[in-house]
C-alpha cells in the first residue's frame, strides 16, 4: 500500500519505473483530495481537467522506456500569479476576474519541458499584498493543522496545498516573505532563490525590484531539484542573471560556520516583531542540534534590519504602484461603465481592488509623488543599500546566517486582520533577506502547542547571492531532527 502523504519526487520517479504506481493513479488520488478537503480549506481556486490527459502521456513514455526527465509526472499547484497558457490566472483579485493567460510564464515552460503536471491555481492574497491570504477576494485560505488559523501568505494556498497532501509540491511567490513565511506556519519547506536566479516572466508583478518565484515542497531535496529545473538565464527578464552556480558539497559541519544575528534576539522583546518564546526555543534547539553536528556557530550583527520593515513598506508599495496601474479595465478583467473615462478608471478600480492592494497603491503614489520622493523613497533605498552591505559584511564571516522564519506560530483567522501594522510585523524576520537579494529557506523543525494542536515552526537559513547549494546542504541535516 503506497503511503500517498510521504511521497517526493524521487520516490514518486521510483514508483512509475518500478510500475507500481501511475501518473493517472497519482492525478486521480490529488484530485478525489482535492475534492473532499477544498471545500472547507479554499486552497484551490480551480482545478485543470487536462492533468489526466498529461499524466497518461506521461505514463505511456514511462512505460516506452524513455528515460525519466527531472519533473516526470510529479503533481504540481500554482499560485495564481503565474501564468499558465490557456489557464485563468487572476491573483486572487476581482479586477482580472475572466483573464486567461496567452503564454506560459518562463518557470512554467521549463517545467513542461521536464514533465511536470499542473494540478490547479492555488488561493493567495490579492497581488501578493498579504501575510495570511485573507486578503484574497474569494475568500480566506485555512491551515490544515488547524482550520481555526491562517496559512501564512501571500502563498498561503501553494503551501497548504502541500501540507494537506492535495499537490506533491507547488510554486509561490515571495516579495517580502511570501513563501517562507507561509512554508513557516503550514510545516513544509519554502525557497525564496537570489534574485535574478530565476525568471520572472510571466509573474504578475506585484514589486519588481523584490518578487521571486520558488518552490514549496515536503523536503529539502525536492526544492533542490525544482530550483535546478527553474532557474538560470531568460532573456525575456532583463533583471534575470547569466551566473554560475555552484554545484555539491561546498560546506560541511567540518569547516561550515553559522552566524546568529543578535538583533533577532536581543531586540525580540518589543523591537523586532515580539518574538515568541516557544518559537525561541525551537530555534535554540535547531542551533543546538548544529552545534551537535559539528557546525561552528557564531554570533553576528546586521544592525540595519531594525529598518528593513519601514524601507520595505515604501519601496514594495511605490513599485506595486507603478505596477498595478495597468489594471484599469481597458485590457485586462472586467470594466464598469462610467461618463468618461476618468470615472470608468475610477469605478473600475473602486470595485476591482480590494482593501489592502487600495492602501498600498495610495502608500506607494504618495511617496513617489513631488516633494517627497527624496525624502521617502529615496532615503529608503538608501537604507536598502546598508542592510544589503551588513549581509556582505558578515558573508566574509560566516557561511551562512540562521533566524526564526516568523516570529510565532500560525496566528487565528481574523485576529489580525483590522491591524494592518500588526500584519506587517509578520514578515519581520524575511523582509530583509528580499531587500539584500540573497536566497533563503525555511526548514520545518518541530511544533508547539496551541489549544490542543500542534503548530509547525520553520528555521530560516540565509546563504550569500547564489549559494543556494549551501542552503540544500545543512537543509538536509536541519530536517533530520523532526520532534
Amino acid at each position: 500500500m503506497i503511503d500517498f502523504s510521504n511521497l517526493t519526487i524521487k520516490k514518486t520517479k521510483e514508483l512509475y519505473q518500478s510500475g507500481e504506481l501511475s501518473a493517472r493513479e497519482l492525478v486521480s488520488h490529488y484530485q478525489d483530495e482535492i475534492k473532499k478537503k477544498n471545500p472547507e480549506l479554499n486552497i484551490y481556486r480551480e482545478t485543470f481537467d487536462n492533468a489526466f490527459e498529461d499524466a497518461e502521456k506521461i505514463d505511456l513514455k514511462i512505460k516506452h522506456g524513455d528515460t525519466p526527465r527531472a519533473l516526470e509526472g510529479i503533481p504540481f499547484a500554482i499560485k495564481d500569479n503565474i501564468l499558465i497558457k490557456g489557464k485563468p490566472a487572476g491573483a486572487s483579485s476581482k479586477i482580472l476576474e475572466g483573464y486567461t493567460a496567452s503564454y506560459d510564464s518562463t518557470v512554467i515552460k521549463k517545467m513542461r519541458e521536464e514533465g511536470a503536471i499542473f494540478l490547479g491555481r492555488t488561493n493567495m492574497d490579492e497581488f501578493a499584498m498579504g501575510s495570511s491570504t485573507e486578503n484574497s477576494a474569494y475568500g480566506v485560505t485555512k491551515n490544515p493543522h488547524d482550520t481555526t488559523r491562517v496559512p501564512g501568505g501571500s502563498s498561503g494556498g501553494s503551501a497548504a496545498a502541500v501540507a494537506a497532501d492535495l499537490a506533491l509540491a507547488s510554486l509561490g511567490s515571495d516579495t517580502g516573505g511570501s513563501i517562507r513565511q507561509p512554508a513557516a506556519f503550514c510545516g513544509v519547506v519554502g525557497l525564496k532563490p537570489t534574485y535574478g536566479s530565476v525568471s520572472r516572466s510571466g509573474l504578475i508583478a506585484m514589486a519588481s525590484s523584490l518578487d521571486q518565484i520558488g518552490p514549496l515542497t515536503p523536503t529539502v531535496e525536492d526544492a533542490e531539484i525544482i530550483f535546478d529545473v527553474i532557474k538560470g538565464k531568460d532573456e525575456l527578464d532583463s533583471t534575470n542573471l547569466e551566473t554560475e552556480f555552484p554545484s555539491g558539497n561546498s560546506v560541511s559541519s567540518a569547516v561550515c560556520t553559522i552566524g546568529v544575528p543578535k538583533e533577532y534576539f536581543s531586540l525580540s522583546e518589543g523591537g523586532m516583531g515580539g518574538l515568541d518564546s516557544d518559537t525561541a526555543k525551537k530555534i535554540m534547539e535547531a542551533i543546538d542540534f548544529l552545534k551537535s553536528k559539528n557546525f561552528e556557530i557564531k554570533e553576528v550583527s546586521l544592525p540595519s534590519v531594525k529598518y528593513a520593515l519601514s524601507a520595505y513598506y515604501i519601496i514594495m508599495p511605490a513599485e506595486a504602484s507603478s505596477n498595478l496601474a495597468r489594471f484599469d479595465g481597458m485590457r485586462y478583467g472586467p470594466r464598469e461603465d462610467g461618463k468618461n473615462l476618468f470615472e470608468v478608471y475610477t469605478k473600475t478600480r473602486e470595485n476591482g481592488f480590494g482593501l489592502e492592494p487600495r492602501r498600498r497603491i495610495i502608500l506607494g503614489a504618495y511617496v513617489l509623488s513631488a516633494g517627497y520622493y527624496d525624502a521617502y523613497y529615496g532615503r529608503a533605498q538608501k537604507v536598502r543599500q546598508l542592510i544589503r552591505g551588513d549581509f556582505e559584511n558578515e558573508f566574509n564571516n560566516v557561511d551562512l546566517i540562521l533566524t526564526p522564519t516568523t516570529p510565532h506560530p500560525a496566528f487565528k483567522i481574523g485576529e489580525k486582520a483590522n491591524d494592518p501594522l500588526s500584519m506587517y510585523l509578520e514578515d519581520v524576520y524575511t523582509v530583509p533577506v528580499n531587500l539584500a537579494g540573497v536566497p533563503a529557506i525555511s526548514v520545518p523543525f518541530g511544533s508547539v502547542s496551541r489549544e490542543g494542536k500542534n503548530l509547525p515552526v520553520g528555521v530560516q537559513l540565509i546563504a550569500p547571492w547564489f549559494k543556494e547549494n549551501r542552503l540544500f546542504e545543512v537543509g538536509k541535516i536541519l530536517e533530520g531532527l523532526k520532534s
